[in-house]
């Protein structure tokens, strides 16, 4: 198990000050699979943690309440085994008694219950033994209960959005996302992996910035060869990862997946008519539950291109492994060894690096901000499509910053391996975007055409009196 605590400050600081109120706290901890929320708590509450059960997968209520009573018995110590409770109310029960016997400390306890969706099956009856946990016993006691789960749809309308006896118990959050770019180099670091930007951003768009995949990667190998490795080969984690992480987190994970592989084909995203189109959901098929469901999990992110209504709103698959299994991984991972060596130098791998790394840019607006010394300026991101016709091509523009100031960014988004150099055709391209924007958004805020490439901008007299600024990918770290 790992040992040290990357990153992750702010949720520290938040699981740390509930060690020190004077009231009890419900702790609600979510996000997607594999993002750290268990090592998390565990490295945090380490010696408060009085009580921790994590709940069975496809377990039924009877298997819930066999492992409830097998953890009852491991966090007493008892040598004769703890009868099964016949109900959740039952359990809660129990563990409270367990609990007032326990001798007394000046450290505040913490009751531990992971992957929560897992034990509160159809009927279990679940929720009503919780809401009697707390409101009957916890709140009274000064303890920590830390809730979690990796649906996290599930625990925010079953749990955060309660209208019984949880309503507005809970008392902390906390969203754990995924690593950034600064936190994956750190991470790496401390497994003596010293990659260059370069390596960890191909490593990032592959696979985001999970620590469960990340430890994958292996010291003295490229990223090539580790993505070879972890996606490709028979032994690799990430080969048959796609189906067990939707299956886990979503009931119907079939459906989920179809909405996934509809948005894996598009670059500039989809409305909700053509995801059911696309997908094939019938219409009306609980397609808006599950496309809220996949974006409150961190897999889909909505967006409204500039200046659209409501009604216009888009979707983009932004989670990364998903997007590289279904373009490649599924493909592709019967092929052999070396089997991304050999992709990785196709035109259809040139074409997914700049979306990818479009992807990376959009979860790095902050630093992005930072870069451009625009931090403390409100500013509106989005995108900006015109569909082409007979007499003139469309216009994509990747990432716009319309800010209070009175300026709007325009950024080109390009991944290259060597410095990237503005031809005449490029420069032309750039000052027709800028035209066609201003044309049909009749905006009179100041155009700044700005650049985010990997290695930077060769300048030239074509990028002269043209691009204002010129960000790399280490603005990104």
């Amino acid at each position: 198990m790992e040992t040290t605590l990357i990153g992750r400050q702010e949720e520290q600081d938040i699981l740390l000050k509930t060690l020190t109120s004077r009231e009890s706290e419900m702790v609600a901890v979510f996000g997607r699979r594999r993002v750290g929320k268990t090592f998390l708590i565990k490295k945090v509450y380490q010696e408060h943690i009085v009580f921790e059960m994590t709940g069975l997968q496809n377990g039924n209520t009877r298997e819930q309440l066999q492992n409830f009573s097998i953890q009852l018995a491991t966090f007493s110590k008892s040598d004769v085994p703890f009868k099964q409770p016949s109900n959740w109310l039952d359990a809660f029960f129990m563990l409270s008694q367990f609990i007032d016997n326990q001798p007394s400390t000046d450290k505040k306890r913490v009751i531990f219950l992971d992957e929560l969706p897992w034990m509160a099956g159809a009927k279990s009856g679940f929720i009503m033994g919780l809401s009697w946990f707390w409101n009957s016993w916890a709140e009274q006691r000064n303890v920590i209960v830390v809730i979690c789960g990796s649906a996290t749809s599930w625990m925010i309308q079953k749990i955060v959005n309660d209208k019984g006896g949880l309503h507005n118990r809970i008392t902390k959050r906390i969203f754990l996302k995924p690593f950034t770019l600064k936190e994956t180099e750190t991470y790496l670091n401390s497994r003596n992996i010293f990659f260059n930007h370069y390596q960890i951003t191909q490593i990032y768009m592959a696979m985001g910035g999970i620590p469960h995949y990340l430890k994958e990667i292996q010291v003295g190998k490229s990223a090539i060869q580790n993505i070879n490795d972890i996606c490709f080969s028979q032994n690799g984690l990430l080969r048959d990862e796609f189906t067990r992480l939707y299956a886990a987190l979503f009931t119907n994970s079939d459906n989920y997946i179809a909405v996934v592989r509809a948005l894996g084909m598009s670059r500039q995203g989809l409305s909700r008519p053509a995801i059911i189109k696309n997908s094939e959901l019938p219409e009306g098929g609980n397609s808006s539950k599950i496309l809220e469901e996949l974006e409150q999990s961190g897999f889909v992110t909505s967006y409204y291109p500039f200046d659209k209504l409501k009604k216009d709103m888009l979707y983009r698959l932004t989670d990364e492994y998903s997007l590289f299994y279904l373009r490649f991984i599924e493909r592709h991972k019967d092929e052999g060894n070396d089997t991304w060596q050999s992709l990785s130098q196709t035109q259809t791998v040139k074409i997914w690096a700049g979306y990818a790394y479009e992807n990376t840019c959009l979860k790095h607006l902050p630093q992005i901000k930072k870069a451009l010394g625009i931090s403390g300026i409100y500013t509106q991101s989005s995108t900006f499509f015109q569909k082409g016709n007979d007499e003139e091509k469309g216009v994509q523009i990747d990432l716009l910053l319309d800010r209070n100031d009175q300026i709007i960014n325009l950024f080109e988004i390009k991944f290259y391996n060597t410095e990237f150099t503005l031809t005449e055709a490029d420069a032309r391209a750039l000052r027709n975007q800028m035209r066609v924007f201003k044309e049909k958004t009749g905006t009179k805020k100041y155009l700044m055409m700005s650049l985010i490439t990997t290695f930077g901008l060769q300048h030239n007299k074509h990028s002269l009196g043209l691009i204002e600024q010129a960000l790399t990918m280490d603005d990104l770290f």
